[in-house]
């Protein structure tokens, strides 16, 4: 059966090297996926999937179903397509993107043999306002049995675990005043962000070793003269567990509230982008893609190692069974986020990874439709993990 797979795969695997070519020439940044969207859900409507478009209020999400007659699991693919700043598909969601939609059109050709119903998601702007958080908050994923993603690497890599990350911003308000001849009339709310920052760099010596810390002054006066009024500074802050970041959390804001009281300036704390959760793989849905891939690939897929990055695929993990693993695009000396690495998404090898990357998707997939020891294995542990 898994033949009938590839056999499908070869009828539309110029087409979507197409759609990928045509995303990484017309790069789109998160929530303005309006052409890499149109492409996508073009293609699953050819092929008979329902498509609905605008979920959790985001105009460029989407969700395209192929339900069969038959009772059975439903398996997601999830699809990104964002794009970075003036380096493009620096990340290949281009190939995420393409990949997902490939997988989910060959496994709805055999979905009156085996049963159960086949979902792509469209989640925007995982760079920055993932949609798969607000997706995960308001039951998108509530009637889906297995999610999957892949992810173009420079090598190829088991799904393995990130960190859960809060992006906070900090604004103080102070009083501007002359610098020279009334400071006494100012409150300075630069003051307060170098406070900030310092008791930050106190705290650093008591956090644990997976906690990462790092942020930026984005607003600090007008002119030196000037007492600044205004000062903003935001922060990533980043551990192995939702819990432990929690904690951490509740420290730093103490310590910004500290620095307001110490100057007499006004604070207002607030999220500058969405919070994502860590990344928790469903180990035999890992290791049923990772066999399906090895036997697909020649190259090695390499062991997960833990990733000080953070996804918002980490927020879906907590609702429903999920991996994120990688497929290699063969050059160990390629870095994400790099033009190099968009531009190895176009190339042969690029190619290559988008055929392979869909076919163990979809073979992934009828794996779950179709071994019930499997599926039973799955859900068990995701209880449990629970």
């Amino acid at each position: 059966m898994k033949d009938t797979l590839k056999h499908e795969l070869d009828k539309i695997k110029s087409k979507l090297w197409e759609i990928s070519d045509q995303m990484y020439r017309n790069p789109e940044l998160g929530d303005k996926e309006f052409e890499s969207m149109q492409l996508l859900t073009n293609l699953l409507s050819e092929h008979d999937f329902r498509i609905e478009t605008g979920l959790v209020d985001r105009p460029t999400s989407f969700k395209a179903e192929f339900k069969g007659e038959k009772d059975g699991p439903t398996i997601a693919f999830l699809a990104e397509y964002d794009a970075l700043p003036e380096i493009g598909h620096g990340c290949g969601h281009n190939l995420i993107g393409t990949m997902s939609v490939g997988a989910g059109i060959i496994l709805s050709k055999l979905i009156s043999e085996v049963g159960g119903s086949v979902v792509v998601l469209g989640t925007p702007a995982e760079e920055t306002n993932g949609a798969k958080v607000p997706m995960s908050q308001e039951g998108v994923f509530e009637s889906v049995d297995v999610a999957m993603i892949l992810h173009p690497n420079n090598v190829s890599v088991e799904s393995g675990t990130t960190l859960a990350v809060d992006a906070l911003q900090f604004k103080y308000k102070g009083k501007a005043s002359h610098a020279a001849t009334a400071p006494e009339h100012g409150i300075n709310a630069l003051d307060s962000v170098i406070q900030l920052f310092n008791g930050i760099n106190a705290l650093r010596e008591h956090l644990p070793t997976d906690v990462r810390v790092h942020g930026i002054i984005s607003e600090g006066g007008q002119a030196a003269n000037i007492v600044p009024y205004l000062a903003v500074a935001q922060f990533y802050i980043r551990a192995k567990q939702r819990s432990t970041l929690d904690e951490i959390v509740k420290k730093i804001k103490n310590i910004a509230n500290g620095a307001a009281l110490m100057t007499g300036s006004e604070l207002e704390i607030s999220n500058y982008q969405i919070s994502y959760d860590n990344m928790v793989t469903n180990q035999y849905l890992s290791q049923a893609f990772t066999k399906n891939l090895q036997e697909i690939i020649v190259q090695p897929v390499l062991t997960a190692e833990h990733s000080n990055a953070s996804i918002d695929m980490g927020n879906v993990s907590r609702v429903v069974p999920a991996i994120h693993p990688f497929i290699g695009l063969n050059d160990t000396e390629l870095v994400l986020h790099t033009q190099e690495f968009a531009d190895r998404t176009v190339s042969e090898e690029g190619s290559r990874a988008l055929v392979n990357g869909a076919l163990a998707l979809a073979y992934t997939g009828y794996d779950v439709f179709t071994d019930k020891d499997l599926l039973e294995n799955i859900k068990k542990e995701f209880k449990k993990s629970k």
